[in-house]
């Protein structure tokens, strides 16, 4: 309900972010598109270096860690663009401390770690966001609505390929990158979107089979994998993920094959519309491609409209898009991925605890 958290009106939403790395730059541009709305007060990373520079550039006070932030206070919500391995600890620190959190992908690496970020998140009364910015991208809401509105008809078979490159030197910037603890592999961390539209999309996954490799990195966790997905419509679906594509990013696409209707979703990221034909065709149609936009980055340009809703949301005007338990639901298609490939088995869906 809308009214179970008490809104925030009167005043500008103050926002706060935990690792000024590289995610953040799109929280950072997307708070800027709201300024009569939300206002950035605090920046918080254990390199003092980022930390300052992103407080002189908007005008927010620095701090090295977040313990030290969560006393000062002074925020409404805290957004973690840290290790995905510290969404857990921090999310519930924050909850505890009285904040409502933005969390980026994925919302943590364990099932048990999701669940327990919930659990906080409830008890302590805050919302709790899973970003997912990539439901919002133009492409991605043409391709929802036909799906919602029937065009399709029956759903056959879906193909998403993820074809893009990550060089050593990527993992050897960071030590927490491509590790289990901390970060997970192509699945978990490059490919975490697309998993989630894979469900968002198509809906309820019945079963999983799944291979993963570590071919070319040096690294603990998997640079490749595919997985055969069975939806509980009976629809089939398939995954390539490689971050081994030479020598830049290639493609980030989904393919849907329906009784009525074929499109393919393409780009670098799901940025362009490369096929949309429909039985049912409509005067619309010819103008689909107006949708397609330029991308140099695999982020998208979903982010500012992801910030809308949590604005929304935050002053009682809308409901979270992808809360925490939205969030659960990708993360368990995530876990059960890793456990078939690791198992050499089908995985089957809901997984049990």
């Amino acid at each position: 309900m809308l009214n179970k958290y008490q809104a925030i009106n009167g005043h500008k939403i103050k926002f706060a972010i935990v690792g000024c790395g590289r995610i953040s730059a799109n929280h950072f541009g997307a708070l800027e598109q709201y300024p009569k709305d939300c206002e950035l007060v605090a920046t918080c990373d254990n390199n003092r270096d980022r930390a300052d520079a992103a407080a002189n550039k908007y005008g927010a006070k620095a701090y090295y860690n977040l313990h030290d932030m969560l006393e000062a206070g002074g925020f409404d919500i805290v957004i973690l663009t840290t290790p995905s391995g510290l969404h857990p600890m921090q999310t519930i620190q924050c909850a505890e401390a009285g904040y409502h959190v933005v969390t980026e992908k994925p919302m943590a690496t364990k099932m048990s770690d999701g669940i327990e970020m919930v659990k906080a998140c409830d008890r302590a009364g805050v919302r709790l966001f899973v970003v997912k910015q990539n439901r919002r991208n133009a492409t991605i809401q043409l391709v929802k609505k036909a799906i919602e509105d029937g065009r399709f008809g029956r759903i056959y078979s879906v193909a998403c390929n993820v074809f893009w490159t990550r060089p050593q030197e990527y993992y050897d910037n960071d030590s927490w990158r491509g590790t289990w603890e901390f970060d997970g592999g192509a699945f978990m961390n490059q490919a975490s979107h697309y998993v989630d539209l894979m469900e968002w999309l198509i809906g309820s996954v019945e079963s999983v089979q799944s291979y993963t490799a570590t071919l070319a990195r040096n690294i603990e966790t998997e640079d490749s994998g595919v997985v055969a997905i069975k939806y509980r419509s009976g629809a089939l679906g398939t995954m390539n993920v490689s971050m081994l594509t030479y020598p830049k990013n290639l493609e980030g696409s989904i393919t849907i094959l329906g009784e009525n209707g074929t499109v393919k979703i393409g780009g670098l990221a799901v940025n362009q519309i490369d096929h949309w034909e429909f039985a049912d065709k409509q005067p619309k149609d010819d103008e689909i491609r107006t949708a397609n936009y330029a991308t140099t980055s695999v982020y998208g340009f979903g982010h500012p409209l992801y910030y809308a809703n949590v604005i929304a949301t935050l002053q009682g005007k809308e409901e979270a898009l992808t809360d925490g338990r939205e969030g659960l639901r990708s993360l368990e298609l995530l876990i059960a991925i890793y456990l078939s490939a690791r198992d050499g088995k089908k995985v089957s869906l809901p997984l049990t605890y």
